[in-house]
């Protein structure tokens, strides 16, 4: 048996593998920003031997080591670009003059063969794991393969793509004439298209009057000036809260038009106790995770178990900004049965006005917005935003009691750390005046500091004084208790119960664990450990890539920006030890995982750390790798062959 370091994995010697070695974990990976600057970079390339089996010397190592920072990912388009008016049969107003062609034809000869995506069912774990229909039903003279299905036609009777689907041939036909038409299925529109629209589209008039500052903000503009009348010099005190609500419940008839009863009835501002209670004990919640997060993950989450989602962490300036992208973070499933928008900034002039947008326009499509004191990345620390907020109570408490007037009745949530340095905890302190002073409709909790990132574990002993603060001094105001839910090392159903009741906490975010094994969630549901199989996980992954394409597009563009965001996921996922495997139960997250098969050949690949088979298993579903497209994994080891890991 191999001599294993301490801090590493149990597993069984007969799945042990010598003279291997793998790539440390970086789990500050979910929480970096999405912003890439720079340019794209293929560190295999940089390798003086690859595939020669030698070991590397000391200045070798160091540059396999580390993240690859300025990650750059590029569209890759058709050859040929087709007008998306044409492919959807309608005319283009531009006409002679558009920078796209209309010549349909001559797309359709130079567009790729339609890609053929697995059925459920079709996955073994042998090679070549994925079993494809042998009834071709493509031509010689067209790109389309009638055998194909579409995702987005099945989910909703029509493809917003057309003509450039890649999938093209589940949704068109050829006549006679050799023309190409595309087909609808008008019942399965009707019956499905309410529940599979995308929720939360931000409209162009409100983009544009954002970009151009004329978005009406009378509940920000009003509490902006408290502020600076010297009202709260000393943080939010019973003045503001007094005097905001009496001024904000006089703008926000009119703004909404309802003065219904306003000659009847006096104005009364609304208390925090009035707004909308969340009863979240006993729910599954999946953290907000920066850049794997996405919908398509999320909707995963929820068919494994997961009741509560939250979008990525939005900037409050971005959104202010008119940016598309971070605009794009508030879409929600359907299916994602209570949805939170989580947002990142550092002082009230921004996070208001943004609450207040959002408010307005989403008010029955967010059950709650999070502000985010927990992110410990500097780009986002030094800005004063994230967990710089927990060394400023005054200012934070500025932003809950702001964000609490300019949301109405959605409920204010606060995520955090214990502290920003190592052995000085202040959430014990900020906890009850969260709850107590400024109405946040819930609390959670990471068990470690900003300065100790994913060091060391999570310390779940100072999580229950801070519940049992909380709970205190809600009993001795005469207050509701609020959701508290804590953070940090989850890993198991065993593990999660425990905490639960040995904490008092109402429940746990699960991050890590959910990137690791989506699964974790049914686990905790049924309170079991989930021995998942091979074939299991593959079928995950295919899950994965048809609510990518549903999301993201079925075109060329939207079938790479899938594949780039599976790779993420296998990126996390690939860390994973079979619990069959494992010398005892139940496993810990922080423990770093030997080289190992695994029980079959498609165990050992979801196993390996080299971002090659991570592009290997997507293709299985998304078709060949285009010779432009590149993914660059987030830490360099995983750029290499095993025969670079000496």
């Amino acid at each position: 048996m191999a001599n294993l370091s301490p801090g590493t994995a149990l597993v069984k010697v007969e799945f042990l593998l010598d003279n291997v070695s793998c790539p440390p974990a970086d789990d500050d990976a979910a929480e970096r920003s999405t912003s890439h600057t720079g340019h794209p970079v293929n560190p295999v390339a940089d390798d003086p031997n690859p595939g020669s089996g030698k070991k590397l010397n000391k200045q070798q190592r160091k540059a396999h080591r580390g993240a690859n920072k300025g990650r750059r990912f590029g569209k890759v388009r058709d050859e040929l670009e087709l007008c998306w008016r044409v492919a959807n049969g309608t005319i283009c107003e531009y006409g002679s003059e558009c920078r796209f062609t209309h010549d349909i034809p001559a797309y359709l000869a130079a567009k790729p063969g339609d890609i053929k995506l697995p059925l459920a069912g079709s996955i073994t774990s042998t090679p070549p794991f994925v079993v494809t229909d042998t009834n071709d039903g493509s031509t010689a003279d067209s790109s389309l393969d009638s055998s194909t299905t579409c995702p987005s036609f099945e989910e909703a009777g029509e493809c917003r793509l057309g003509l450039k689907c890649r999938f093209l041939g589940a949704h068109a036909r050829v006549d006679e004439s050799g023309a190409v038409t595309l087909i609808t299925d008008e019942e399965k529109k009707s019956r499905i298209a309410l529940t599979n629209t995308e929720l939360n589209q931000v409209s162009a008039p409100t983009l544009k009057l954002l970009r151009q500052n004329k978005y009406p903000r009378p509940i920000t503009d009003t509490y902006l000036k408290e502020i600076e009348l010297g009202k709260q010099q000393d943080g939010p005190d019973e003045q503001v809260q007094r005097d905001i609500p009496q001024r904000t419940d006089v703008i926000v008839p009119k703004w909404t038009g309802d003065t219904s009863d306003q000659n009847d009835t006096p104005d009364v501002p609304m208390r925090f106790s009035e707004k909308k209670r969340l009863h979240w004990t006993g729910k599954t919640y999946l953290a907000p995770l920066t850049t794997v997060g996405n919908l398509p993950f999320r909707r995963l989450c929820v068919t494994l178990g997961a009741d509560i989602t939250c979008g990525e962490m939005g900037l409050a300036t971005s959104f202010l900004t008119s940016s598309r992208e971070e605009w794009s973070l508030v879409r929600r499933h359907p299916s994602e049965t209570i949805f939170g928008v989580q947002l990142a900034g550092n002082k009230p002039s921004t996070m208001v006005p943004t609450a207040e947008v959002l408010g307005r326009e989403f008010a029955s499509g967010i059950d709650f917005v999070d502000i985010n004191c927990g992110c410990p990345i500097d780009l986002v620390f030094k800005t004063g935003s994230g967990s710089a907020l927990l060394d400023t109570p005054v200012k934070l408490g500025k932003i809950v009691v702001g964000m609490n007037k300019a949301l109405g009745e959605i409920p204010v949530t606060v995520k955090l750390r214990t502290g920003v340095k190592e052995g000085r905890n202040t959430a014990h302190k900020l906890m009850p005046r969260l709850s107590s002073e400024w109405g946040a409709g819930c609390i959670t909790l990471h068990g470690r500091t900003r300065q100790q990132r994913y060091t060391k574990l999570a310390d779940w002993g100072y999580i229950k004084e801070c519940v049992d603060v909380v709970r205190a001094c809600e009993a001795d105001e005469g207050l509701t208790p609020i959701p508290i839910f804590g953070g940090g090392d989850c890993f198991s159903s065993q593990d999660y119960w425990e905490k639960v009741d040995t904490t008092g906490v109402d429940g746990i975010m699960i991050g890590r664990g959910a990137l690791i094994k989506p699964w974790i969630f049914t686990e905790v549901k049924e309170q079991r450990e989930w021995d998942i199989s091979s074939r299991e996980r593959l079928e995950l992954v295919r899950k994965y890539a048809e609510y990518g394409l549903t999301h993201f597009g079925t075109d060329t563009v939207g079938v790479n920006k899938t594949r780039r965001y599976l790779c993420e996921a296998l990126s996390f996922q690939y860390r994973y030890i079979p619990i069959g495997l494992l010398e005892r139960l139940p496993a810990h997250i922080n423990e770093r995982a030997p080289a190992f098969q695994g029980r079959d050949e498609l165990e050992t690949l979801f196993a390996s750390p080299n971002s090659q088979d991570w592009v290997r298993i997507s293709e299985m579903f998304l078709g060949p790798t285009p010779e432009t497209w590149t993914f660059t994994p987030k830490h360099k080891s995983n750029a290499y062959g095993e025969e670079s890991q000496g």
